[in-house]
């Protein structure tokens, strides 16, 4: 938390006590104020505890105008109905400067996390052809919130879970095998189910070159199975490779499958369990749900729902306390039956959080754009990273709220001018980087006791609130916190090195200040960007 604000609610919280009220930190909101006229802080605590006291509220704030000491304030206002103003005093805002020094990178992390453990599963896309961009979308978000769960002291595993069983690998393999026979020269007609796409072709093309003739006289369904799906892993595990996303752990359905997990768990499961005209139903809405699920059909088959709750379990057997699901924006249903499901089985109804991200619509020119140009298909997540780059993708995904449905301006993420996020963010860390370099012969005052400047103020406030925003950011799981906050800092150190001479050799003491805040702003910049896994640029 920034430090001042901990210091303010720390002294609100004695005054208080004095009162015989007893408030905790969360009790107490304190807010950057936008106006500078109302100081540098302000809270509406007065207004929410005075009718407690049986006082009005500017009568509580006059009294903890009166008995709030502080070394940080240099005065405390009352303004409107009772809202408490606090201007700090200059040189505790310039204290941080060296604060963010001695962190350097580590500026921005705490340790509320530590000794819990989260598995993040997110993507796992099946395995039978190209991702497509919703699944970009997933990729940036579930990534960026892993980094910000591990940077705030959580043991983060990342998982892709890979649907390897069932029917549509067995489509898949057919597929191949088809394919295969047309390039040795044989009609053949693919499955009803099958796979049409050019990969399959291209992959097919790859297995003769690689065994020729050898399987032409036979079918072997598990050899053209795995062939074909390890092929798409490798694309998939290249492409995700493009966007910076690297998963600790692949886990495969099969596997599970081949293990007595499943069964293990419908035993378990009895208890909630009944069947109706041959099917075999898990009475979930005895926890919630909306209604019962298929375990198993009456022909005997298992829903992808009984391996599911398994597969969950498997994860929480192999050591995550918490589990987080990141799931597109057809799986609202999906959350009850599974928390029900994980209840039926002993674990707390918050064991598991899912992520439900809305869609992506891809537009250019102020039109929505659907099919490649290059290949007439529909546009994939890997066109998207090649059309854009890495860094362009991440952050336009990142800077929209997942709860919202999300319009990517394939134009304006090329577009090299500040009307780009992302160009107007890197072009800050850029500047602040120029800056560095032009001034080194003058050298840096940590202590910056020159600042002063409205700009400058401003500046060491945005500063101060990163760690809070980064953790707000992680217990919410909305990377959009950081790319909001990276934009405000853009904004503020532009309006500081435009309005404010940085580099003045005839004040050699204002430069030093001046410097050393913006080295700061240059760390903490960086540390927001990397909190997205977008690049740093030292010059453009």
């Amino acid at each position: 938390m920034n430090p001042i604000i901990l210091a303010l609610k720390k002294a609100l919280i004695e005054v208080f006590l004095k009162l015989n009220v007893t408030l905790q930190e969360n009790d107490i909101v304190i807010e950057t104020t936008k106006d500078r006229k109302f100081g540098d802080y302000a809270s509406n605590v007065c207004l929410r505890y005075a009718k407690q006291l049986g006082k009005k509220p500017n009568e509580l704030a006059a009294y903890i105008q009166s008995n709030l000491v502080l070394d940080v304030v240099e005065k405390i206002d009352v303004a409107g109905p009772g809202f408490l103003n606090f201007t700090i005093k200059k040189a505790e805002l310039s204290s941080l400067i060296s604060t963010i020094f001695s962190s350097g990178k580590d500026y921005g992390k705490s340790t509320i996390g530590e000794g819990k453990t989260i598995n993040i599963e997110f993507v796992s896309a099946n395995p039978t052809g190209p991702m497509h961009v919703a699944h970009a979308r997933g990729a940036a978000l579930g990534d960026a919130i892993a980094t910000l769960l591990k940077h705030v002291g959580y043991t983060v595993t990342k998982e892709f879970y890979i649907n390897d069983a069932g029917t549509q690998i067995q489509n898949l393999g057919r597929s191949l095998y088809c394919r295969y026979m047309e390039h040795l020269g044989h009609a053949m007609t693919l499955p009803e189910d099958g796979y049409y796409g050019p990969d399959i072709i291209a992959i097919a093309q790859e297995l003769v070159d690689t065994v020729g003739m050898q399987y032409e006289n036979h079918y072997d369904e598990a050899f053209f199975k795995q062939y074909a799906m390890e092929k798409e892993l490798t694309r998939i595990r290249e492409d995700l490779a493009s966007l910076g996303v690297v998963f600790d752990v692949y886990r495969s359905e099969k596997e599970l499958r081949a293990t007595s997990m499943i069964e293990d768990v419908l035993k378990r499961l009895q208890a909630f369990v009944y069947e109706d005209q041959g099917a075999t139903y898990l009475k979930t809405t005895a926890r919630g749900d909306d209604k019962d699920r298929v375990l198993i059909k009456s022909d005997g088959q298992m829903t992808y729902f009984l391996p599911d709750i398994a597969y969950h379990e498997d994860k929480l057997k192999r050591g995550s306390a918490q589990l987080i699901d990141v799931l597109g924006p057809d799986h609202h249903g999906y959350i009850s039956r599974m928390k029900a499901a994980l209840m039926m089985l002993g674990y707390g109804e918050d064991v598991l959080d899912v992520v439900v991200m809305q869609l992506v619509t891809l537009v250019q020119q102020g039109q929505e754009v659907k099919m490649s140009k290059r290949t007439g298909k529909g546009i994939t997540f890997k066109d998207l990273v090649e059309e854009v780059g890495k860094d362009a993708a991440r952050y336009f995904i990142l800077a929209r709220s997942y709860h919202q449905p999300m319009e990517f301006d394939l134009d304006l993420a090329k577009t090299m001018s500040n009307v780009n996020p992302l160009y107007y963010a890197q072009y800050a860390h850029a500047r602040l980087s120029t800056l560095l370099k032009n001034g080194a012969d003058i050298g840096m005052d940590e202590k910056a006791p020159r600042l002063e400047e409205p700009e400058e103020v401003d500046l060491l406030k945005h500063l101060a609130s990163f760690p809070q925003v980064v953790l707000d950011a992680a217990n919410e799981k909305e990377p959009s916190k950081i790319t909001n906050y990276i934009q405000l800092l853009a904004s503020y150190t532009h309006s500081f090195y435009t309005n404010r001479r940085v580099i003045d050799r005839d004040q050699k003491e204002l430069s030093q200040s001046r410097l050393a805040l913006v080295k700061a702003s240059q760390v903490v910049l960086a540390n927001a960007l990397r909190l997205c896994g977008i690049t740093a640029l030292e010059s453009m």
